[in-house]
């Protein structure tokens, strides 16, 4: 069966009740779970096409060279809904838990405040009065962060990448959590950044359209706190690059975490606490090209300067460029 759209999941938990309340709510997405070696092997939800192990690896060799144990298993749920002819793919975690207006509309061009800021924007100040930035906020600028709310003047364009929020115990760093205990409730609204513009997001509650499939993949030699967030880093360079805008978006889902370790949560970020700030001119001082076909080779040349930097291991790149090659046959056979 094909459909063109498609929801991905990776998890190493039974199915849990937002998985079920998900797959319910939304029968006309296809959903597309990535397994990893910890899942059980019973694993089974009806409405969902669980990716055993074993089944990923039928997918090709960018398959048996990713490693196991690692939230990056995602990438082989994104390419198997590609492969099953999705043009859109929101991906989620297995501990958000739906509201009722989750994906019950979906739209590429987003009405929203464009933001006028320039540099790193803490986005959460537009949906909350509440001290809090998002996962992968520089350090160094989270004080001035504070200072004043996101302005600029109201649009509506297209956004080939959607970030909406999660109520409850959203996504920020272990220094929050182990610094603060409260629950925070999202205004409604909309955020749009472009050239010039940054604010890290995540995998946890994510639209996306096809021509910013290959920005999808996530790293596998980096740590699992900074896998998505460095994701996020070098594909607003590449959007922004090429024209496109990005949008943040009001919460869609409560999250009910799973259980953390926080101090593991803490050392797995040192490497961001250590590195954020420093990514994004590297990345933006590069000579890539505006041209939207060449997203692909342009997510390449961000990490090799990545690995040249030091901060990504030299063994991603074999995997970056597996990824691109089966990104790139699945549009040839697409198109065909």
């Amino acid at each position: 069966m094909s459909c063109d759209k498609a929801i991905v999941v990776t998890t190493i938990q039974l199915p849990t009740a937002s998985v079920r309340r998900l797959a319910e709510l939304r029968p006309d997405w296809r959903f597309v779970v990535a397994g990893d070696r910890k899942t059980p092997a019973d694993w089974h939800c009806p409405g969902v096409e669980y990716w055993s192990i074993e089944a990923q690896e039928r997918l090709g060799e960018f398959a048996r060279l990713l490693p196991l144990n690692h939230y990056a298993r995602k990438n082989l749920g994104y390419l198997a809904a590609m492969r099953q002819g999705a043009r859109i793919i929101y991906e989620t975690d297995d501990d958000n838990l739906a509201y009722d207006h989750l994906l019950a509309t979906v739209e590429r061009d987003v009405a929203g405040t464009r933001c006028a800021q320039s540099g790193w924007v803490n986005v959460y100040r537009h949906f909350t009065d509440a001290r809090v930035w998002p996962r992968g906020f520089p350090l160094e600028l989270l004080n001035g962060s504070f200072e004043s709310g996101v302005t600029g003047e109201e649009v509506r364009v297209a956004c080939p990448v959607q970030q909406f929020l999660a109520d409850g115990d959203p996504d920020v760093d272990a220094l929050f959590r182990l610094t603060q205990s409260q629950e925070i409730l999202f205004r409604p609204g909309s955020v749009i950044l472009g050239a010039g513009s940054y604010c890290p997001f995540n995998s946890q509650n994510t639209l996306w359209w096809d021509d910013a499939f290959p920005l999808l993949y996530l790293p596998s030699h980096v740590s699992f706190r900074m896998t998505d967030i460095w994701r996020s880093y070098v594909a607003q360079v590449c959007l922004f690059r090429a024209g496109h805008h990005l949008a943040f978006r009001e919460a869609t889902v409560f999250q009910d975490r799973n259980a953390h370790d926080l101090m593991r949560d803490f050392r797995d970020e040192v490497a961001g606490y250590l590195n954020n700030l420093r990514i994004v001119p590297m990345l933006e001082a590069l000579d890539l090209s505006p041209a939207p076909e060449d997203m692909g080779e342009n997510l390449r040349v961000c990490y090799r300067a990545l690995v040249e930097a030091g901060i990504v291991p030299q063994a991603e790149l074999p995997l970056v460029d597996g990824w691109l090659a089966e990104v790139g046959q699945i549009a040839l056979e697409s198109a065909a």
